[in-house]
């Protein structure tokens, strides 16, 4: 087979994990949010502490997460790039999630979303990701009202 054509085949790959994402949050499927990350995946999420180290911390955050929205989560992959190598990957994006919450609160907000992946025993697996918002620095807040 042609490079180019096992580089299609591994972005199509990691298309469908994306997809699978996006219906186990809309689900608040735990098991399918996991599925997607390898054991000693390291997260830089929006929600403290600085950074999260291995499935079992981060699948904490996906539970709370989970038990905070009253129904189903909202998520939506906008201007996705993915870059693919042998056996490493990446994408950047801007995700929108949104969603009410337990309190009542209506959330919708975008963030920046980047992904490594890495190919383990032939499947693509989420090693590192990092969320971000952009951050008013004279007022030390995040801005989440911009929308692409």
């Amino acid at each position: 087979m042609a490079v180019e054509e096992h580089k299609k085949n591994d972005e199509a790959a990691i298309q469908r994990l994306l997809d699978d994402c996006i219906r186990s949050l809309h689900d608040k499927n735990i098991e399918g949010i996991m599925s997607l990350y390898a054991p000693e995946v390291v997260s830089f999420d929006i929600v403290p502490p600085l950074r999260y180290i291995g499935a079992d911390a981060f699948r904490n955050v996906w539970e709370e997460t989970f038990s905070s929205f009253q129904g189903p989560i909202g998520y939506e992959i906008h201007d996705l790039s993915i870059t693919v190598g042998d056996d490493v990957a990446f994408t950047h994006s801007l995700n929108r999630i949104s969603g009410t919450m337990n309190t009542g609160q209506k959330t919708d907000l975008w963030l920046r979303w980047t992904a490594c992946f890495r190919k383990i025993n032939g499947k693509w697996l989420i090693v590192h990701h990092q969320n971000s918002v952009p951050v008013d620095l004279e007022h030390g807040k995040a801005v989440l009202s911009l929308k692409p």
